[in-house]
């Protein structure tokens, strides 16, 4: 079919109300006009769907659109609705459908009165479909997220690989295949899993200079997700994250603190899902928190941030996640919380799954973290992924790393270190208790091995812990080290590893922002240190005063990191202090008003502006392991019997309880410390209790030796006198 320039450009205007096409629209329309093949790789917001609507409208004709969603789907429709004054001019086609409404779709078709049909892959697949279809005029198919055809896509989809032989069982007709991401890899599977070799590629640029690109450590990820939204209120939001329990606790996390949220995930009733996700649509929810089932094809362009709580697991699901934000080219803000433990969760996932997956699996979760890794501009880093060149001086500062740049440093007698901690210890540790052995620090495991790995132990231990994970990371990325899917992480030396352990090369290594110094962006206060720490001193002499007062040690009333969390955060009511680390509800009103008198009064006399929005309220804490332990311990069971129901060890289990009882729980583990010890020696720990200086097991053991008592024995007393006296 062929068609003028100036023809098209009147039935974009009595359609769709639009004087002009947006980039190579026109074009795209022409080729496929023309009985072409063609292949769209355009960014999100660079107006795909146009591309085959139009030319589906005009021609004669059904067409055919195969997509994965089928909200995607029922919102396209909708959309196509409104522009025409006939109501079935499109239809869905898919599982959701009555025998009834199947039945009036096929009338619509036969008649000739839908010129638009969506449908899912699998639909197709039925006999009875394709039966039908053959006997019915089709103008073109257009396949929409065609990256879900790639194993090297974000969202591939086994039933994606079926759609050329179902294509041939109707009737060959002209194939467009668009997606907002693929990597030159994907586009080569999409055209030899589709069969249109020849197809003409349209490539837009991926830039999206209207976005802002952060990535951020996670530390107090709700604190810092929370004070960012009520630093842009009343705009639209979507907050990721990887697994639907995590979306629903952060969605009731924000609604306590006065935002507008609501959770959206495959889980959720199908009635729910499309009243959230209307709600949204229509502004009556400012933020929808959701898995990745949310997004594909919204049609919501003023979108203003996009948060990560969780790195996504391929860079192709992060652009097309990112890429919701700010369609209509005004301000979109994408912060993105990175923690190396997500990506250990990512690997785990990857195991029992066929080697041609894990490894594919493995290269996706690789480039990510060379992502969050580098200290190179985000931009220039993503559109290189992509395949486009991209200078960092046209960043224009629109990235964390352009806007304040990471400090690195010659790092290759450290890495050196690392590869022969690596090498000495047979490759038999994974990644964290290298790490514990880079800084000398033992644990069960290590200690099995310690004859083995005495002259790598404690061999980086001028530097910390964090900084080793960093360098592991850093190493991982540049193929130097490796990791074992299938033994849950175990660290190898690669070929490239052993090399550079023989032929040291310049390494470069990047260090994460002191967001404290930048001042441009908290990340959440340092855990070991207090921000004001005049407040700090006044606060443990406070504490010091009370311990007296009421005849227990100081450590009992307040643990000195809540001290810390107190200077940094301010709090003047009991229910702000029942937010501070460590003190829950309990603890705030047995002895919260000591110290937030003396806090407020602090407050007013030197006029300190308190990080309100940082004191963030808290949902009741559901842990299934809490409720249980509680519940286990009401009954009287024992420390195994109760560990080994939850898949605990003995270890693990206690420190779940002294968690709990820390925060101002009470729980009776007298039957416990019956069975352990008599009467005489209880009362002998609980005095020494009372006027032990730091309450703690190490002090405990220097009074007593390794004989008296074990370490299991003085944690549960430890715990006892907590409940007992503290609580």
């Amino acid at each position: 079919m062929s068609i003028s320039s100036a023809t098209l450009h009147k039935h974009l205007k009595k359609i769709f109300g639009f004087n002009s096409f947006k980039g190579r629209q026109e074009q795209i329309i022409q080729n496929l006009l023309a009985g072409k093949d063609t292949l769209v790789i355009m960014p999100t917001g660079g107006g795909k769907s146009m591309c085959y609507q139009l030319p589906a409208l005009i021609s004669d004709g059904l067409t055919i659109v195969i997509s994965p969603l089928i909200a995607l789907m029922k919102n396209q429709v909708d959309a196509i609705k409104t522009f025409s004054e006939q109501d079935n001019i499109a239809h869905v086609l898919n599982s959701s459908l009555s025998k009834t409404q199947i039945n009036i779709v096929k009338e619509d078709i036969i008649s000739g009165e839908t010129k638009m049909l969506y449908v899912a892959p699998e639909s197709l697949t039925k006999e009875e479909y394709i039966e039908f279809f053959r006997g019915i005029k089709i103008a073109f198919f257009a396949i929409d997220e065609a990256h879900c055809i790639s194993e090297w896509g974000h969202d591939f989809r086994p039933e994606y690989r079926r759609i050329r032989e179902i294509i041939d069982n109707i009737g060959r007709r002209p194939i467009i295949a668009l997606t907002a991401t693929a990597t030159p890899k994907v586009r080569v599977d999409i055209r030899k899993n589709l069969k249109v070799i020849d197809a003409k590629l349209f490539l837009d640029s991926f830039n999206r200079k209207n976005l802002f690109y952060d990535i951020r450590p996670k530390h107090d990820v709700e604190k810092e997700m929370i004070k960012f939204i009520k630093q842009h209120p009343g705009k639209s939001g979507i907050v990721y994250c990887l697994s639907r329990k995590k979306v629903e606790e952060i969605a009731e996390t924000l609604q306590v603190n006065g935002i507008n949220a609501l959770p959206y995930h495959a889980g959720l009733e199908s009635k729910k899902r499309v009243i959230h996700q209307d709600a949204f649509l229509m502004e009556d929810c400012d933020v929808i928190v959701a898995t990745i089932a949310f997004g594909m094809g919204i049609d919501k362009p003023d979108i203003r941030f996009v948060i990560h709580h969780d790195i996504p697991k391929s860079l192709e699901g992060y652009y097309q996640e990112t890429g919701r934000a700010g369609r209509d080219d005004g301000e979109g803000i994408l912060v993105t919380f990175y923690s190396y433990k997500d990506i250990e969760k990512l690997e785990n996932f990857l195991s029992g799954k066929p080697v041609s997956e894990q490894e594919i699996g493995r290269q996706l979760i690789m480039e990510t973290i060379s992502f969050a890794e580098t200290a190179m501009c985000r931009r220039k880093y993503l559109l290189h992924y992509f395949g486009e060149d991209f200078e960092s001086a046209d960043c224009n500062q629109m990235c964390d790393n352009c806007k304040n740049p990471k400090p690195t440093f010659e790092g290759k007698d450290f890495v050196c270190k690392l590869l022969k901690a690596i090498e000495v210890s047979k490759e038999t540790f994974k990644a964290k208790e290298v790490a514990r052995i880079m800084i000398g620090d033992g644990n069960a495991l290590i200690n099995q091995h310690i004859a083995t790995i005495t002259e790598v132990f404690g061999s980086g231990k001028e530097k910390n812990i964090e900084f080793w994970h960093a360098v592991i990371r850093q190493t991982y990325v540049q193929e130097i080290i490796t990791k074992e899917i299938e033994t849950y992480g175990t660290i190898k030396l690669t070929e490239k590893g052993r090399e550079f352990l023989k032929n040291p090369q310049s390494f470069i290594i990047t260090e994460d922002h002191d967001y404290q110094k930048l001042g441009t962006s908290s990340i959440g206060e340092q855990k070991g240190a207090a921000m004001d720490n005049v407040l700090f001193k006044i606060l443990k002499q406070l504490r010091k005063e009370v311990s007296k007062e009421v005849e227990l040690p100081p450590a009992i009333i307040f643990q000195e990191s809540s001290l810390i969390d107190m200077a940094n955060n301010y709090p003047i009511t009991t229910e702000e202090m029942s937010q501070i680390q460590g003190v829950g509800m309990g603890k705030a009103k047995k002895y919260g008003d000591y110290f937030t008198v003396v806090i407020d009064k602090y407050v007013k006399e030197y006029n300190i502006e308190r990080p309100s929005d940082m004191v963030i309220r808290t949902v009741a804490n559901k842990s299934a392991n809490k409720v249980y332990i509680i519940q286990s311990v009401d009954k009287q069971l024992s420390v195994e019997d109760i560990a080994r129901a939850k898949g605990l060890t003995s270890d693990e289990l206690i420190k779940e309880i002294e968690t709990i009882v820390e925060s101002g729980t009470k729980v009776n583990l007298q039957y416990m410390l019956d069975e352990m010890m008599d009467d005489y020696e209880q009362e002998e720990l609980f005095e020494f209790f009372k006027v032990s200086e730091n309450f703690s097991l190490e002090e405990t053991r220097d009074e007593y030796g390794e004989d008296e008592f074990s370490d299991e024995e003085i944690r549960i007393a430890r715990i006892q006198f907590i409940s007992e006296v503290g609580n």
